[in-house]
């Protein structure tokens, strides 16, 4: 961790929780306009980025394209490894069990989300996970991160579908 000396106060770089999940949630409006579910994602290590990504399932005829996915696919391919060690996760909706699955495979260390999902989230809100001591990886996860920002583009984007249904 870096560290800075400012007079007598020793102060520590801190992760810009705000500004990752901006980008995820601008990753998460690319996803509303191709008309997918508006989640988006990106993969950071030490304060670098190193991918980004938003729901595709749709457009690529996949249902495992959830943007955690495209994420971590992103990232392992351009390390060349599908270990993703020391990376924190930032994402606009509670991970879902498949997405919870792969973070645990990748070796993900945190997941910061931003709105929970009371019916398929799986870090927290329907179960979580990570607290299963069966299981061989846990990561540290927080939510609530610009919670009601990541609740309203996903609350637009189902109301407008409601909508346009008559």
């Amino acid at each position: 961790m870096k560290h800075q000396i400012v007079g007598l106060i020793f102060l520590r770089n801190k992760p810009d929780h705000a500004l990752w999940m901006s980008i995820a949630l601008e990753e998460a409006q690319k996803a509303a306009t191709l008309d997918e579910v508006p989640v988006g994602a990106v993969l950071v290590y030490q304060d670098q980025e190193l991918a980004r990504g938003h729901n595709q399932p749709i457009g690529l005829h996949d249902p495992s394209a959830h943007a955690e996915i495209v994420v971590l696919r992103k990232a392992a391919h351009q390390l060349e490894n599908y270990r993703l060690p020391d990376t924190s996760l930032y994402v606009t909706l509670e991970p879902c069990l498949m997405c919870a699955g792969a973070i645990m495979n990748a070796r993900i260390s945190r997941v910061f989300f931003g709105a929970s999902d009371p019916k398929t989230g799986c870090v927290g809100s329907v179960i979580n996970v990570f607290d299963n001591q069966q299981l061989n990886h846990h990561c540290q996860v927080e939510g609530g991160f610009l919670e009601h920002d990541c609740a309203k583009v996903l609350q637009d984007f189902f109301k407008m579908k409601r909508s346009s249904k008559g």
